[in-house]
């Protein structure tokens, strides 16, 4: 099995581990510590991470050659519109109505995901590339992963925190291709040298190098 693949269902067993806490279902209701995310609408975006990577798995007809990681975020509306525009309003709405049957039901199913996806997943062919319908374009199936991998990973850490709970310690070899793929994007996004200053020189260091 690819590493990518490995660390995803690390990451994505945190993730239900995370979704069962007793802690989740005390704070419902309450509001998240993401501006216009309830916890749980936070919840319901973090489990929706494995159910996206469920739609990809069976075979489309569409056939495209698939596209970096860069363009990707690039492409994507989300990454650098306002919480107004529609794009992260469709996100909200998707992950509180994920949440409807409540936190023990969305852990219960998102167990049931990951159970399937740790024969599913690995069984992938190495070269697969996955159409994903909500974009429009194809990336290969272990840089899919890797995006879902950020997201179980950033999400995670904004769902212990919604909640008053230490984030979720997972290993360096699931956190560091995060880390890295964040860096890409920040740098993308605001240049090397804001990034460089970020990190060695906090007297010159620029307002913000978010990825996002």
């Amino acid at each position: 099995m690819g590493e990518i693949r490995k660390l995803y269902l690390v990451a994505a067993g945190s993730a239900v581990e995370l979704l069962n806490h007793p802690a989740v279902a005390a704070a419902w209701n309450k509001p998240s510590a993401l501006t216009e995310f309830s916890v749980a609408g936070l919840a319901g975006h973090l489990a929706f991470q494995l159910v996206r990577v469920d739609g990809v798995l069976p075979e489309s007809d569409v056939k495209q050659e698939p596209i970096s990681l860069i363009e990707h975020y690039t492409r994507s509306p989300w990454v650098q519109a306002g919480l107004d525009h529609e794009s992260n309003v469709g996100i909200r709405r998707v992950s509180e109505a994920a949440a409807t049957d409540g936190a023990a039901a969305l852990a219960a199913r998102t167990a049931e995901l990951l159970d399937r996806q740790r024969t599913e997943v690995p069984d992938q062919p190495e070269d697969r590339v996955v159409h994903i319908p909500s974009s429009g374009w194809s990336l290969r199936f272990d840089d899919f992963l890797l995006t879902r991998l950020m997201e179980l990973v950033v999400h995670s850490d904004d769902l212990a925190a919604s909640v008053g709970l230490a984030t979720p310690e997972l290993p360096p070899e699931v956190v560091n291709p995060v880390v890295e793929l964040l860096a890409q994007l920040a740098v993308h996004r605001h240049g090397a040298t804001a990034v460089i200053r970020t990190l060695s020189r906090a007297e010159r260091a620029p307002a913000t190098i978010s990825a996002f």
